[in-house]
């Protein structure tokens, strides 16, 4: 019965629109077809008044300087002359009659049929027409009273251009005739809804009475036949609902690879980045392939292995020049290559300028809280404005099409998205800020700060952790940048581009990788309780990070010094396993960070170790994946303590490693993971009583209440996974590319309209001045 109801409005409702419609169509057209007589009527005059109005203009601007050339038998110079104006692109050909009706000094495209005796030769000008070789032509005659020269400057115009104004003026009555339809049948469709408004009520009625078990306010069984059917189409549309929205949890590669084929088909995907997802170094062995410690490349790996496409990264292995082809492309992964890894090289001193000196000394301080001065110099800045140049030459070379989609990743880069703007004003440019954003009074320490954000504002889309980040930017324009924002939509507009401010919190794959190669859980304890020499009572907390002074590492340190001081029972049996990778040794802050961990660890393992036992193990060296989930799977606790941190991938990977639902994250409220791991035991890392307290509390909590903790952040991991993360900016970018689309299509129909009216206001103008 409720589709016999919905076929009798749809029945009803396109009758009347049709019928409305169709009127106005058919007297639509019959106005147009009437009007076809005058348009075209109105094209020949006015294609003919154009070429007389040349014509004029071409001999007042040359009958001075012809004259002076015939009264000087000058004839080079004349010929030179009239080739020159025959250069005119609706001008076909140009000569001289003379008095004895001689053709004289005719252009090279002077029609062979064409003589002096086709030319009206009178003492004023005159235009006749004359045809040859299929062309409509008109000769403009103008006369030259010379001793011993006189005669007619002839001007040949070709009316074929006529006939491509007359289809644009038919495009222009289409277009214009389209509008018309278009209006008359939104204006039929709003008669016909208001003879359907009082169906619309009644089946809103019907639908809110079904939801609350019982039908709204109306005679009885006035909607009695369809109650059933109601509540079932309802109950069906709650599932698939439901369906739905379980769907979208559900990212993983091939969802992206969906997502992919049916949002961007033949996209061109771009990834920029400083560090590569592959490093190729000498080593004992030869060639050897290390994969960083970074979070972005934790991230954006698995994204490139599912969508495919270019990776642009520097080449910083000492054996990576000698893996890649004669375009400094590689493919990747080893074994099972999926993109290409495109390599970009930097001298020595381009790298101490660009990367540790404005990047590392400069940005990231500035952008993190953790009490280290930023420095700034102008060749540090000079150098990272050629770094960027460099980086943006290469997209438009790897670029495939005019508009690709470029993921541009980090503070490395905030000059590329305006850079390649500039180069590729089709691309869709996603920028994503993977450490935190300043508030605007700290960030205006920084010289160059207008010219950041507006390199950041050639962004199509600009992404960072949070959405305090978010805000924090938006301040930051409105302080430093002319511009307009739209606070409602998170937008910035500037010169005309509109770049949307959005937060996208970075997650990892899952399942991760390398849990797949990991051995039971058990097994995982086991090895590493014996290679730390731990007791089955122990109890091991892990650290895994680089070794970077924003990690607070030193801070975890204290912590653990501090809960064996107040817990000397757990000596002996407590052991902090800290992984930390060298990183940007050169500079005097990070070896200063480690010079004071090493002298912590020492200072802790003295006061509270003994010959065998160590509470601290310091382990500076690279870790590769497959090490840190076997850390992670035997320790009973996470040290995550970050200063200051965008989100810290560290403590999803730990939730990600139990399987098993034990183990306890303790987590800085100073890191973005904290505001979507709740379920973490979160600390104030600059707190070490408050830390030696939790650490306490993590190695006691019952297996019940970890269990119950591990469960929901695996389920928020899970659903909230890097897929996800791209898979939301990706969607964006559509959207956007879309939106654009259709800009692009009514920015086009309008500028026909504009010339189509441009025409008529010229005609106007020709007729009065007739």
């Amino acid at each position: 019965m409720l589709k016999k109801l919905q076929h009798a409005w749809a029945s009803r409702g396109i009758r009347t629109i049709a019928g409305y419609g169709a009127t106005a169509i058919i007297f639509t057209i019959l106005v147009i077809l009437a009007a076809s007589p005058f348009a075209t009527s109105f094209m020949q005059q006015w294609s003919r008044a154009d070429v007389e109005l040349r014509s004029k203009l071409i001999f007042n601007l040359t009958h001075d300087n012809l004259e002076n050339l015939l009264a000087e038998n000058r004839t080079g110079d004349i010929a030179a002359l009239f080739e020159r104006v025959a250069q005119d692109e609706k001008v076909l050909a140009v000569g001289f009659c003379d008095e004895n009706g001689a053709l004289r000094f005719p252009t090279k495209l002077m029609p062979a049929t064409f003589s002096c005796e086709k030319v009206a030769r009178t003492e004023t000008e005159s235009f006749s027409s004359f045809r040859a070789d299929g062309h409509d032509l008109i000769i403009g005659a103008f006369p030259i009273s010379l001793p011993g020269a006189s005669g007619h400057l002839v001007i040949l115009h070709d009316l074929s251009f006529a006939k491509q104004r007359g289809s644009e003026i038919r495009q222009y009555f289409s277009a214009i005739l389209a509008v018309i339809v278009l209006a008359t049948v939104l204006a039929a469709a709003a008669v016909a809804a208001s003879f359907m408004r009082h169906w619309i009520v009644r089946l809103r009625r019907t639908l809110v009475g079904a939801r609350s078990g019982r039908f709204a306010d109306g005679p009885r069984g006035e909607h009695g036949p369809f109650e059933g059917e109601v509540r079932q189409l309802i109950r069906q549309l709650d599932v698939n609902r439901r369906n739905m929205e379980e769907d979208r949890t559900l990212w993983d590669a091939s969802a992206l690879r969906r997502l992919m084929e049916s949002e961007l088909a033949g996209t061109d995907v771009i990834v920029v980045s400083n560090r590569e997802p592959y490093i190729h170094n000498l080593g004992k062995n030869g060639v050897e392939i290390q994969l960083p410690a970074s979070g972005l490349v934790s991230a954006m790996e698995p994204v490139m292995r599912a969508c495919g496409g270019t990776w642009i990264a520097h080449g910083s292995g000492s054996a990576d020049a000698s893996m890649v082809d004669a375009n400094d492309r590689l493919s990747v992964p080893p074994g099972a290559p999926s993109y290409t890894l495109r390599r970009i090289w930097m001298s020595d001193e381009e790298q101490d300028q660009y990367y540790y000196g404005l990047a590392n000394e400069g940005l990231w301080p500035l952008c993190h809280i953790a009490f280290v001065r930023p420095t700034f110099r102008d060749a540090d800045w000079q150098t990272y404005k050629k770094i960027n140049e460099r980086f943006a030459d290469a997209v438009v070379k790897e670029a495939k099409t005019p508009a690709p989609v470029v993921l541009v990743q980090d503070y490395h880069f905030a000059l590329l998205p305006r850079l390649i703007r500039e180069r590729l004003p089709a691309a869709t440019v996603v920028t994503f800020w993977h450490i935190p954003w300043p508030n605007a009074e700290t960030f205006s320490i920084c010289p160059w700060k207008e010219e950041i954000v507006q390199g950041l504002l050639g962004s199509s889309i600009l992404g960072f952790h949070t959405q305090f980040h978010c805000n924090n930017f938006l301040e930051t324009v409105d302080r430093f940048v002319e511009s307009r924002i739209d606070r409602e939509h998170a937008s910035v507009t500037l010169g005309g581009h509109e770049s949307f401010v959005r937060p996208y919190p970075i997650s990892i794959e899952w399942p991760p990788a390398a849990l797949a190669r990991q051995k039971s859980v058990s097994e995982c304890r086991s090895a590493v309780y014996s290679r730390l020499g731990l007791t089955a009572d122990g109890r091991l907390a892990v650290g895994i990070e680089r070794f970077d002074y924003t990690k607070g590492i030193v801070d975890r340190m204290w912590a653990a010094d501090s809960f064996l001081t107040q817990n000397p029972e757990w000596k002996g049996r407590f052991v902090f396993y800290q992984a930390a990778a060298p990183t940007r040794s050169k500079l005097a802050s990070y070896r200063a960070v480690q010079d004071e961990a090493h002298s912590v660890a020492d200072a802790v393992n003295a006061k509270h170790g003994t010959v065998l036992y160590k509470p601290i193990i310091l382990s500076v060296r690279h870790h590769e994946p497959d090490e840190v989930f076997e850390l992670f799977r035997a320790a009973d606790m996470c040290f995550v303590s970050s200063l200051h941190d965008g989100m810290n991938l560290v403590a999803k990977e730990f939730v990600a490693a139990r399987d098993d639902e034990q183990g306890v994250l303790v987590l800085s409220s100073f890191a973005g993971a904290s505001r979507e791991l709740s379920e973490a035991l979160i600390v104030n890392p600059y707190d070490a009583d408050g830390m030696s307290a939790t650490i306490e509390r993590a190695l006691t909590m019952p297996a019940a209440e970890q269990r119950e903790r591990m469960h929901l952040m695996r389920e928020f991991v899970r659903a909230r996974n890097v897929y996800r993360w791209a898979g939301q900016m990706l969607l964006d970018a559509s959207r956007l590319r879309k939106k654009q689309r259709i800009l692009d299509l009514t920015e086009q129909s309008q500028a026909r309209v504009r010339r189509g009216l441009s025409v008529v206001r010229y005609a106007k103008t020709v007729f009065r001045g007739k």
